[in-house]
């Protein structure tokens, strides 16, 4: 498995990223990083991402939010929608919607940004000093293969 740069000569090289990954606190940390960053983008009300809604803004909103913690944090699909209550078919599906949207430039450019900026040293930081004060959990899987 490839790991992002910023795991190269660290103490998350290899599983121990994998295990920091699968951890619960990290992953809500990721939860609440996309959420806000999208948040702030189509300037919605958080009870709206969370919501069971299917008008278009929102939906988009949510998928957006899915399809970034997918790709610029490694999560599964399973872990994304475990992260966002829905279903990883669920997940899958947004994934698609905003993979087919990304033919236009501008979305593009503006998901590109958004991943750059939730992936950004301080947030390499961040996850360094959870492993660093064993902020981790025992009951971890390591197969981290699924996508």
């Amino acid at each position: 498995m490839d790991f992002p740069d910023w795991t190269q000569g660290t103490p998350l090289h290899g599983k121990l990223y994998a295990h920091v990954r699968e951890t619960s606190i990290y992953s809500s940390h990721i939860h609440k990083l996309v959420e806000h960053c999208v948040l702030s983008v189509f300037r919605i009300p958080a009870s709206a991402l969370r919501s069971r809604g299917r008008a278009a803004p929102i939906s988009l909103a949510r998928q957006m939010a899915m399809y970034l913690a997918h790709v610029a944090f490694r999560l599964s699909l399973t872990q994304v929608g475990q992260l966002f209550g829905r279903d990883r078919t669920t997940v899958a599906h947004a994934c698609g919607v905003i993979e087919d949207l990304r033919d236009d430039q501008v979305i593009d450019r503006a998901l590109t940004v958004l991943a750059a900026a939730l992936t950004a040293p301080c947030g390499a930081d961040l996850r360094e000093r959870y492993a660093t004060f064993g902020i981790l959990t025992n009951n971890v899987n390591h197969d981290v293969t699924e996508k």
